[in-house]
């Protein structure tokens, strides 16, 4: 019983501590859709990426190499995605060649940070998102065999 009064301070500290990293309290107005497929197109982001089963208009010259959405093994958080935008140096694309993504490590994507309002960022995460699709992929595991001890 003596515990409990000298633990008690200790909680309310412990709640009241918070990482100024953390993702803690994000979020975001809902967005719409159609309005974010707009502003993927005005801004040309089809100039390099490709949707999953969303088809895009050509840009004349352009050869999108980039694939967004599609079949993943864990769902793309609304956080990623945003991150993937504003901060595309972040995590930069696996699975394509290094000079298509990146130059000494940063990003060659265009940074849309003093263009894009926070509308379009909500809207265009809000088309994005649905385009993922969650799958587990099938894995075979050998059969082991117990050999009976001689």
């Amino acid at each position: 019983m003596r515990a409990i009064p000298f633990l008690l301070p200790l909680a309310v500290l412990a709640g009241c501590y918070s990482d100024p990293m953390s993702q803690r309290g994000f979020s975001l107005p809902e967005g719409d859709a159609m309005a974010g497929r707009e502003a993927f197109l005005y801004m040309q982001c089809n100039q390099c990426h490709t949707i999953a089963n969303e088809p895009m208009p050509d840009i004349p010259g352009a050869e999108p190499y980039v694939e967004l959405g599609g079949k993943v093994t864990r769902i793309k958080s609304y956080g990623e995605l945003v991150t993937a935008i504003i901060n595309p140096s972040h995590d930069l694309a696996d699975g394509y060649a290094a000079e298509l993504v990146s130059e000494d490590g940063e990003s060659n994507m265009y940074n849309y940070n003093r263009a894009m309002t926070v509308q379009e960022l909500i809207d265009l995460v809000t088309f994005l998102q649905p385009h993922y699709k969650v799958f587990v992929p099938e894995t075979a595991y050998p059969e082991y065999h117990i050999r009976a001890a001689r």
